[in-house]
């Protein structure tokens, strides 16, 4: 039976990693700016923010998904979301307006995506509470092996059947290969321990470098912890600083270094690849040297490629060096962060409790885009440099919490 469990285990997984890998296609956007201004004339701030739409969508689904993932059995909101999903990149292809491409691939797109996203990341963290930074990042990494594998097929398809006919056809797939991983989505029996593992009693445990807390916090008895709160804010910071540079990519390497659309378009294949190694790499190094301590090094990694883009002339080579740090740093922080939300506050609640945390990262793609585009590019980094500081501070000061912090504890104790 152990061995059933186990093998059941490492499935869905598998399951998680074909839908992560397709969800990865949100970090392509950069790829299609410069088709859709050629083919509609649209101006390219306005193109630029459907990706803006896409990742507002895609947070507030991710808390919406939370909470009803449980209610609806997070397998059949999987199911549902990829087929959504698909059809809104495949409707997006017949959009001739940039509100259509708002509402088609922004909208419907993102927020399916958004739903679907939730559920692997919390199932997997209750199928192993006993190696969860590792098995999180594994699968997270998928999210940029995706964008990575999706890059050359994107551009063959713009190149040979068109913009709008990309769209339509990587709507049937991206809908199919979700679907497939989504079947895998099962949750583990109740009371499930992985063999070898005993879980942390009453209170909170210290397992090597990583703090577990058995207490279950509701999303109320969360947000009245200061550490979500220091949490929420280091998401932001290091969200925005990385959402800034993958929106704009391409168009970054060819304003500042003055790359060809070819060149300037490979780092969109950098950023994908080191952030799947983030997101995978980070998780194991969390496991080992703590959550938090890892957080402040990634945040201090942004400090410094901030700082270098801002200031430092750069060619071809520094660029592509440059935008591999970016994206190692943004894979840890999606990595890390839904590790922090499952030890800090339990498992019971973990899609919403880190879908309420993960509202800080659509606030940052709603705003970071846009404002790197008006500001100026190197203003703009000076300011991520400037927030990743005060976010590598926070992560290295704050502590977990010990307990909820619950009404009937109030009233009890005031009595």
């Amino acid at each position: 039976m152990q061995e059933k469990t186990l093998f059941n285990r490492w499935l869905v997984v598998a399951g998680a990693c074909l839908m992560q890998a397709i969800l990865g296609a949100v970090y392509t956007w950069s790829l299609f700016n410069s088709a859709l201004i050629e083919k509609f004339g649209w101006d390219r701030g306005d193109v630029v923010f459907t990706f803006s739409v896409t990742m507002v969508s895609f947070t507030i689904a991710v808390l919406v998904a939370g909470r009803v993932q449980d209610k609806l059995k997070p397998r059949n909101v999987a199911i549902v979301g990829g087929i959504v999903a698909g059809m809104g990149v495949f409707l997006a292809g017949q959009s001739v307006s940039i509100m259509g491409m708002y509402l088609t691939y922004g909208f419907i797109t993102g927020f399916a995506m958004g739903a679907v996203y939730v559920v692997p990341v919390a199932t997997c963290a209750k199928w192993f509470p006993d190696r969860r930074g590792f098995v999180t990042g594994l699968n997270l990494a998928f999210v940029g092996v995706g964008g990575m594998a999706l890059k050359p097929v994107i551009v063959w398809l713009i190149n040979n059947v068109g913009v709008s006919e990309s769209f339509m056809y990587l709507g049937v797939a991206y809908g199919v290969l979700i679907v497939i991983g989504a079947f895998f989505m099962v949750q583990p029996p109740a009371g499930y321990v992985p063999p070898g593992y005993t879980p942390p009693k009453e209170g909170v445990a210290q397992t090597g470098k990583v703090t577990q807390s058995a207490k279950q916090y509701t999303p109320s008895e969360m947000m009245r912890t200061p550490q979500f709160y220091s949490l929420t804010l280091i998401y932001f910071f290091g969200a925005a600083a990385g959402l800034m540079v993958i929106a704009i990519a391409a168009n970054i390497g060819m304003d500042l270094v003055g790359l060809s659309l070819a060149q300037a378009g490979n780092a969109v294949v950098t950023i994908s690849l080191f952030n799947a190694l983030g997101r995978f790499g980070w998780g194991a190094i969390s496991d080992r040297i703590g959550r938090m301590q890892s957080l402040a090094l990634m945040s201090a990694g942004f400090v410094v490629v901030m700082l270098f883009m801002s200031l430092v002339p750069m060619n071809y080579a520094t660029y592509l060096i440059a935008t591999c740090i970016v994206g190692f740093c943004f894979g840890g922080y999606l990595s890390t962060t839904p590790s922090v939300v499952t030890d800090w506050y339990g498992t019971k609640n973990v899609g919403n409790n880190y879908g309420i945390v993960f509202l800080s990262y659509g606030v940052a793609a709603m705003f970071a885009p846009r404002f790197s585009v008006q500001l100026g590019y190197t203003a703009a980094f000076m300011v991520a440099a400037v927030l990743c500081a005060v976010g590598a501070v926070l992560a290295f000061t704050t502590k977990p919490p010990r307990q909820p912090v619950s009404v009937e504890k109030r009233v009890h104790a005031s009595s």
